[in-house]
């Protein structure tokens, strides 16, 4: 009969096998974790090495349209297609993003294929893909944020010929903010969420209806669409709000202090919710 010697001898080595069969396992799983995690690092780093030559041969054809020289520019475009075809961008922007930059190739490849060379519509096409390609390998400082100031000059006529019900020049002001905004929109779309782009959209079809509608249009509709427009605009190119953006709300009478307590809770609620989450997604990034 075995002694309780045995019992403790066989429960080591018991022991023993499972802290190396689970050691293994840990071992293992760590080490598929790293594998995954390089494969990972590895296809985005050639995700962005692709990006950055595709944006160098942007740069190159632009320059290329600028000079006049047909067959560089045909050349180029050669090569920038065999570039996107031969990639893979997933990695760098959504599902979106990589229509918008297919579309702008595929809108280059139809005007440089053209039977009559047309300079003025391939450098239309050539600088949307540039800055489509900046958008790409930049998105947090591209090159189309710089036509803020333009779209905020073409906001400000409209509002300005809106306070004079002047339809005319609130109609050309629209029509230099649509030509500059087709221009860039494909590089925002590869850098901006879809609902900032979808919104904006929606604001530039809604006001060049109004001005196309056989009914006269009132002074105080104009300057709302422009307001509408002045924030559509400040959201696409993440800019800051003059005020700030979470102000204590005033009590009404009929609350008193019972409503300035329930405001307090609300935006105490709100702030502990919000550290909460940073918490945790900071937590996340430290686990992957």
């Amino acid at each position: 009969m075995p002694s309780k010697g045995h019992y403790q001898i066989f429960g080591l080595i018991v022991c023993w096998i499972l802290y190396l069969t689970l050691g293994g396992v840990t071992a293992f799983a760590e080490t598929a974790g790293n594998a995954s995690g390089a494969d990972s690092g590895t296809a985005q780093g050639n995700a962005k090495s692709r990006a950055l030559l595709l944006e160098q041969a942007a740069e190159n054809l632009y320059g290329h349209v600028l000079e006049g020289d047909v067959t560089k520019v045909r050349q180029g475009t050669d090569e920038i297609s065999r570039l996107f075809v031969s990639s893979s961008f997933g990695d760098l922007t959504s599902v979106e993003g990589i229509n918008a930059l297919s579309g702008v190739i595929m809108d280059l490849k139809a005007a440089v294929a053209g039977v009559e060379a047309s300079p003025e519509r391939w450098e239309s096409a050539a600088a949307k893909l540039r800055l489509a390609a900046n958008s790409l390998n930049h998105p947090r400082k591209p090159i189309w944020t710089q036509y803020y100031k333009l779209i905020r000059e073409d906001l400000n006529s409209m509002e300005k010929s809106a306070s004079v019900n002047d339809i005319g020049t609130w109609k050309a002001a629209l029509q230099r903010l649509q030509s500059r905004y087709d221009t860039i929109r494909p590089a925002i779309i590869i850098s901006r969420p879809p609902e900032e782009v979808n919104a904006f959209d929606s604001w530039i079809s809604y006001a060049a209806g109004v001005i196309t509608s056989s009914q006269p249009v009132e002074r105080t509709r104009l300057q709302e669409i422009v307001s509408y427009g002045q924030e559509a605009v400040r959201v696409l190119f993440g800019k800051e709000k003059d005020e700030p953006t979470l102000s204590l709300p005033m009590a009404s009478e009929g609350y008193g202090l019972w409503g300035l307590l329930a405001a307090c809770f609300i935006i105490g609620a709100l702030v502990y919710t919000g550290y909460r989450k940073y918490r945790a997604d900071k937590q996340r990034w430290r686990t992957i």
